[in-house]
């Protein structure tokens, strides 16, 4: 029993040790002959895994083999625009002008189901608001909306926006994440537990913490999460600008209506008994 639970460990971790050395990839992103390799190095591997009588080493093999295969394919389609659309295809228009194209379906052995599932991962619902969409060779569907379809974006107002950063993660689940905060310049760990007291939090407290720029994130475990503005200038204060998402407030039951002792009749609209649940 001992054996055959080593035999899984080892080849679980080989296979897995593969597979990253292929690349980055989700499943839903592999190209054809990735998906074929994944599907054949897995069953593969399970061989030798279940049976403990075939030796450890016919499931290693193999799976190295299929990664220098993976190696080889590869560089060939980096090389040859003709190999890489011979082995992967190449994107197809589904969508143009807003119309669905039947033959393209049919070639593609799609249906409209497919299609509208497809757009609407796109965060578009009517074909009408799409210029082009394209299937890539992976599966995914890509989206040109129409040029009123558009979000409007600053440009289009004429409003200059400082560059965008990178949110950095800098506490996740209580812990500091030394390597990302010594890319931050001028924020050190001290600063922030000043301004994680400033609010109140402890470091234990938090669920995450981000900085971008001089911006700050911070979602506690319990709690609504707060964001921040840290003083550009660096100086031996490690004064923070803070500003926490403000909280809905009850209305006043005075503002809405007159004291009751007085001779001014109630606001026009207020029922009976409104003034009660307010105070609640």
């Amino acid at each position: 029993m001992l054996n055959l639970f080593i035999r899984c460990l080892i080849l679980y971790f080989f296979l897995l040790l593969a597979m990253r050395l292929m690349g980055k990839r989700q499943l839903g992103e592999l190209q054809p002959f990735e998906l074929a390799i994944t599907l054949v190095a897995s069953e593969l591997v399970c061989i030798p895994m279940g049976d403990a009588t075939i030796p450890i080493i016919y499931g290693i093999i193999p799976v190295f083999s299929l990664f220098l295969i993976h190696i080889i394919i590869t560089k060939l389609a980096t090389k040859s625009v003709r190999f890489r659309k011979f082995l992967n295809g190449k994107p197809v228009i589904i969508i143009e002008k807003g119309n669905i194209l039947p033959n393209v379906m049919k070639e593609l052995n799609m249906n409209i189901d497919d299609i509208m599932e497809a757009l609407r991962g796109t965060g578009y619902f009517n074909p009408s608001e799409v210029e082009y969409a394209i299937l890539e060779t992976n599966g995914s569907l890509t989206v040109l909306p129409k040029s009123q379809s558009k979000p409007l974006s600053p440009e289009d107002i004429g409003i200059t926006l400082p560059p965008a950063s990178i949110p950095v993660t800098v506490i996740m689940e209580g812990e500091f994440i030394g390597e990302n905060l010594s890319v931050l310049g001028g924020i050190t760990k001290e600063r922030l537990l000043t301004f994680l007291d400033r609010m109140e939090l402890k470091q234990q407290d938090v669920l995450v913490l981000l900085v971008s720029g001089t911006d700050v994130y911070v979602q506690p475990y319990s709690g609504n999460f707060i964001t921040a503005t840290l003083d550009s200038e660096s100086s031996a204060d490690p004064s923070i600008s803070v500003t926490q998402e403000q909280k809905p407030q009850k209305n006043d039951a005075s503002v809405i209506a007159p004291d009751s002792s007085g001779d001014e009749p109630p606001c026009d609209g207020l029922k009976s008994g409104q003034s009660d649940e307010v105070d609640e």
